[in-house]
């Protein structure tokens, strides 16, 4: 598939209502446990996603816009979600995120960026040269990877449940980013 700015941005714009739509109203059993030590749950998730709709996607398309590579990005400070999201429930968090999206993808088109703009370079304080094209993959693929992480996370909760059907199960089987993305 070849990447446009509207692949992405029809994708990016998807995510906060299958996120609702999976997870609102779900019993904690649910979205309140994990998959073990160091891992996070499917409310974790979602707090770190309000949070980079924050502080890390829309303030690196801007900062490569206004300085290239001349000045590098801010690091993510990991563990920013948790803190921020202390006392919120998933519910409230949905719709921080989803609010936050909503006003991104509005800045995000009304920059008006043409393919000679995905070439655009910026700065990436660990990967070093990053353009403009990589960034708005990154950001789309993301959504996907945490999205494939919360269904994992849920799978696991019933791991037990399935008897001898597990072994068919592939999500009962991925392992990786379970964590930190």
């Amino acid at each position: 598939m070849r990447q446009s700015m509207e692949s992405s941005l029809a994708l990016l714009a998807r995510t906060p209502a299958s996120l609702d739509a999976l997870l609102r109203g779900l019993p904690d059993a649910w979205t309140l446990r994990n998959e073990g030590e160091g891992t996070w749950t499917a409310r974790d998730v979602v707090a770190h996603l309000a949070e980079l709709e924050r502080t890390d996607w829309m303030p690196r398309v801007r900062r490569l816009l206004e300085f290239g590579e001349t000045r590098a990005f801010d690091p993510v400070d990991r563990q920013a979600f948790q803190r921020n999201a202390r006392g919120k429930s998933l519910a409230r968090l949905l719709g921080e995120f989803a609010r936050r999206r909503e006003k991104n993808l509005r800045e995000v088109r009304a920059l008006k960026l043409d393919r000679r703009d995905f070439a655009r370079r910026g700065l990436h304080p660990a990967l070093g040269r990053v353009t403009l094209s990589e960034l708005i993959g990154a950001w789309t693929v993301h959504d996907l990877t945490h999205l494939h992480q919360i269904t994992r996370i849920l799978a696991f909760q019933y791991r037990e449940a399935t008897g001898p059907w597990e072994r068919y199960l592939g999500v009962l089987h991925c392992d990786g980013h379970s964590a930190a993305a």
